[in-house]
């Protein structure tokens, strides 16, 4: 597999339907995003935003079309494995934690599956969770935390194994404004302090208007980019 020098984001032509093609939902999407961009995905619900985070992460394969991350083309499962386990990490909207292990346990997923070392898991995993405010809430259930404390945690969990490209979901949307500021700089100190590469979906334009770039989707399509 390639370096992290070599990470970028490159979308060619890429199509994606549901329902057995009756769904449109990308048509024709072509986007580049360079080793270190931050992007922001920007347009109402249903425009495509979540379902192309999900065809650069190899989450949904593509009708047609190409998408490649650092090189390696996701279609291939071989290096969609191995992305997700070591290169990317990925902030759902709706937190996709386990609701009857403790966050502590949930965040050690990513270690554990891609074979990393506990004494450094552990070292980050308190780290990230101060940050993020959450460390007082390491050994409870995810099922007894609050909508904004998970969200949180699901922050800390895509952040394990520091991942050179991080691709989020409407991150911050169950946060109040305190903690929806400490979360997204969180995430832009990693990205522009380590040269990572930061792909964001949401419909807050403060936090798209503080993006190196904003990318606009309308209907499945990319309309335009502004700032």
């Amino acid at each position: 597999m390639n370096t992290a020098e070599d990470m970028e984001v490159r979308v060619e032509n890429v199509w994606k339907s549901f329902d057995g093609g009756r769904i449109e939902v990308l048509k024709g999407v072509t986007l580049h995003v360079p080793k270190g961009g931050v992007v922001a995905l920007c347009g109402t619900s249903g425009c495509g935003k979540s379902t192309l985070l999900n065809v650069i992460s190899g989450l949904e394969e593509v009708d047609r079309g190409l998408v490649r991350v650092s090189g390696a083309e996701v279609a291939d499962e071989t290096a969609r494995i191995w992305l997700l386990r070591h290169r990317i990490g990925y902030v759902f909207q709706f937190h996709h934690l386990m609701p009857d292990l403790t966050l502590a346990e949930n965040c050690m997923i990513p270690v554990i599956a891609a074979g990393g070392k506990r004494a450094v898991a552990v070292e980050r995993l308190h780290e990230l969770a101060k940050a993020t405010g959450v460390d007082h809430r390491l050994g409870r259930r995810v099922r007894e935390l609050s909508g904004g404390e998970r969200q949180r945690g699901a922050l800390v969990r895509a952040l394990m194994n520091d991942p050179e490209l991080l691709l989020c979901d409407e991150p911050t949307g169950a946060l109040d404004e305190k903690n929806r500021e400490t979360v997204f700089e969180l995430m832009l100190e990693l990205v522009r302090s380590r040269g990572r590469t930061l792909v964001l979906a949401t419909h807050d334009p403060g936090l798209a208007c503080r993006c190196e770039r904003v990318v606009r989707m309308r209907d499945g399509k990319i309309e335009g980019e502004g700032i």
